[in-house]
């Protein structure tokens, strides 16, 4: 196979920028809901969250690119963005080492606030980075068992999150839980997208995800859900802790045309612009979550 892309820029497509998002979307909404809730607050920490969750989500993104590449899954059915390891031009064992320096970046960051905050954080971040290493590494990944979208509900929705909330507070908000809902449906939308377009070739490669598990029409019915799902989180958030989380609606546009796009049936290639309008959904009604949250403390 072969690409115009080298150097950093070849570095980049395999960082798979549009997947950041998912990182970035519960940092911010997880400050938002710490302001206003105290004079005192260290919001540099904020900003290490940050670093930590793009370091693990680069890292996750890099791992899985090695991970499946060494064991062939990245065929030639795949019509998705491009992978260093299973497009031959990138050496696996380099792929693994910036996999493991982005670890490294989000180990020593969340070791500096888990000695800030609390010992607590230390048993979060490891479980972070053995999940965010064993979604397609080590001898049973569970990301071949269907169970990627609970990594991502749970790890860059409800941890993230309420995490970076509790980073500044030091303490449990409710308002971060219901928030934190409506940010990990959308990262699960993120991967759906991924994986719908995927089925063919995982199906050939034995990669069990969901996708592949219930099938192409029930995939699509479930990508629909979630996004309605995380707009009506967003407003019941709004009525149950008494912080505006309509700016969630923001989502709304690019959500409904990637929602037409996938019920319509696109496939293949048709399907990696829903890509980006996944993305653009989860950013626009992440920043304008931010916005009500902060603007309504």
């Amino acid at each position: 196979m072969t690409s115009p892309l080298t150097g950093m820029k070849l570095w980049l497509a395999g960082a798979r920028l549009r997947t950041l998002p998912a990182a970035i979307v519960p940092v911010v909404v997880g400050t938002a809901v710490a302001v206003g809730q105290g004079t005192d607050t260290a919001w540099w920490r904020s900003g290490a969250a940050l670093v930590v969750a793009l370091a693990l989500q680069v890292g996750v993104n890099y791992a899985n690119d090695y991970s499946d590449g060494v064991r062939g899954t990245d065929g030639d059915e795949r019509v998705g963005p491009l992978r260093l390891v299973g497009s031959g031009l990138v050496a696996p064992t380099a792929v693994k080492r910036a996999a493991t320096g982005a670890f490294a970046v989000a180990g020593v960051l969340g070791a500096v606030l888990a000695l800030v905050v609390g010992p607590e954080l230390f048993v979060v971040g490891v479980l972070c980075l053995v999940a965010g290493w064993t979604y397609t590494g080590g001898p049973r990944p569970y990301g071949y068992l269907g169970l990627g979208e609970v990594f991502v509900f749970v790890f860059f929705g409800l941890v993230a999150t309420v995490g970076t909330t509790y980073v500044l507070l030091e303490t449990v908000d409710a308002t971060a839980v219901w928030c934190s809902v409506t940010v990990g449906l959308w990262a699960v939308a993120l991967m759906l997208t991924n994986n719908l377009r995927d089925i063919p070739g995982d199906t050939v490669a034995g990669k069990q995800t969901l996708a592949v598990r219930i099938g192409d029409s029930r995939t699509r019915v479930v990508y629909v859900l979630m996004h309605v799902a995380a707009l009506a989180f967003a407003v019941a958030a709004t009525f149950v802790t008494g912080r505006v989380a309509l700016g969630a609606l923001a989502a709304l546009p690019f959500a409904a045309m990637a929602a037409a796009t996938v019920r319509r049936g696109a496939r293949g290639p048709a399907l990696i612009p829903v890509l980006g309008m996944t993305a653009r959904a989860q950013m626009l009604g992440g920043l304008g979550l931010t916005l009500s949250l902060a603007l309504s403390a």
